[in-house]
């Protein structure tokens, strides 16, 4: 079993920028951010692989948002950037990649609470 807790969220205007961390019980896996807002699926926004080597991000925030990670630490972060009003949404970090899409939400086995970010404009 793994452990993740979120932190980081609040509201914050349009053009703004907010850090995410994910403090993790292990590092040994892949992992990513997701999120979800009210009446939508949960949408991939980053994935990492264990060594960092590999990103991939989601094309509606790619060029805005950095993931990383710091093993060491294992806690997972996500910087974001000139935020909009559709980044709206309770942000998940996810652990334990099975194989398939790096972004889909069902091919990820462990789940934080989440933290919610609000963007206003």
């Amino acid at each position: 079993q793994v452990q993740l807790v979120e932190s980081g969220g609040g509201s914050v205007q349009a053009g703004g920028s907010l850090m995410l961390s994910c403090a993790a019980s292990t590092s040994a896996y892949d992992m990513a951010w997701f999120r979800q807002a009210p009446g939508k699926e949960r949408e991939g926004v980053a994935h990492i692989n264990y060594s960092g080597g590999i990103i991939n991000y989601s094309d509606s925030v790619k060029g805005r948002f950095t993931i990383s990670r710091d093993n060491a630490k294992k806690t997972l972060s996500l910087q974001m950037g000139s935020l909009k009003p559709e980044d709206t949404a309770m942000y998940y970090c996810a652990a334990y990649f099975r194989g398939g899409r790096w972004l889909e939400a069902s091919d990820y086995s462990y789940w934080g609470q989440g933290t919610q970010v609000t963007v206003s404009s």
